[in-house]
């Protein structure tokens, strides 16, 4: 049974909700697109909740970028996750939240940290879903708190520009392995994967578009198909960089989710994983990029232990040119979490 909290401030609520056998892999682990499904449902509440404080339109806020989001321990059948989402700050025309999710085991009482999470969200319009509302600032504890969050807009901003740039220069379709001859294991090929999804009413927002977080459930299917046809194991998520949502997908669209191996180390995966969008219903139906973002997963053995993770094989300039640059990606990051652990000391 699914249950709401919500915090005296307006800046933050809590969901919980107990993890069912079907939130769950065959052995128990909770797939990584359940937990990101419940981080923008959390995140479109505080965000709505907090722009409608305000006098004029009733809006709704709509997600429009996830940063790097970490899965730091297994989520499992039987535990609540605690979501807990705060406004962290605000500019003119959106919203920083930032989320935490917590497992608690209700048999022990024990709790641990499984995911943290920073999403933007802009509110739009009821009445109009193109026009973007003021949102209502927030009171910060100190000057350097405000500016810190100033950074971060400016940030993502200018990496939300150059992404989407990038994307529609690649909206050549992805070829789907089912669709053509045998594949060498191990390869880009043999693991690409694509899933078809028509968008139903059950899947959008009041406006008639599709809610973040169902479009990240499937991107995260989606990878960890690619995962496990490459290893052949128990697979989990590990993290996920920057989701960016270019471009809005309403209610009647098929979606083209598709994934592939980029770079591999000796114990993760790194998966590019897009989203393209046609309408079925209106006359212009050309098919557009409407989401990306590259996931990381690892091999497990039995026990839930870190298993090495075949090596990929590499053909041709462009795989070697993407596989360079998930290898930048890996490093940096791999820096940026011993930068973190040596602060925590």
């Amino acid at each position: 049974m699914s249950m709401l909290r919500v915090s005296e401030a307006a800046s933050s609520i809590q969901l919980c909700r107990i993890m069912r056998p079907d939130d769950a892999n065959v052995v128990g682990n909770v797939h990584g697109g359940i937990i990101l499904k419940m981080i923008e449902e959390a995140g479109c509440i505080v965000s709505t909740r907090h722009c409608n404080t305000q006098e004029g339109d009733r809006c709704l806020a709509v997600l429009a970028r996830v940063e790097k989001t970490e899965f730091l321990t297994p989520m499992f059948i039987g535990e609540v996750a605690h979501v807990t989402a705060e406004i962290s700050y605000t500019s003119k025309h959106s919203l920083e939240v930032h989320i935490k999710v917590v497992a608690e085991n209700i048999l022990t009482g024990t709790k641990k940290l499984s995911n943290k999470a920073a999403l933007w969200y802009v509110p739009c319009s009821l009445e109009n879903v193109e026009k973007i509302l003021d949102v209502p600032p927030i009171k910060y504890t100190n000057a350097e708190q405000e500016e810190e969050g100033r950074k971060r807009y400016d940030a993502q901003k200018l990496e939300r520009i150059e992404t989407k740039a990038r994307a529609e220069e690649i909206l050549a379709p992805l070829l789907n392995p089912a669709d053509a001859s045998p594949k060498e294991p191990h390869t880009v090929d043999f693991s690409q994967s694509s899933l078809i999804h028509l968008v139903g009413p059950s899947d959008c927002t009041m406006h008639d578009f599709v809610h973040g977080g169902v479009t990240m459930k499937l991107m995260d299917e989606v990878a960890g198909i690619v995962a496990a046809r490459h290893c052949g194991t128990n697979i989990v998520t590990a993290s996920v960089d920057a989701i960016n949502f270019h471009r809005k997908i309403k209610k009647g669209c098929v979606l083209t989710v598709t994934g592939r191996l980029t770079f591999v180390s000796n114990k993760s995966m790194e998966i590019e994983v897009v989203v393209d969008a046609t309408s079925l219903i209106e006359r212009e139906n050309r098919k557009y990029r409407a989401v990306s973002a590259f996931f990381t997963f690892i091999s497990l053995d039995k026990d839930n232990r870190p298993l090495p993770v075949p090596p990929l094989k590499i053909a041709g300039e462009d795989e070697q040119r993407r596989s360079e640059e998930g290898k930048a990606r890996y490093l940096q990051n791999k820096a940026k979490r011993m930068a973190d652990k040596e602060r925590v000391q």
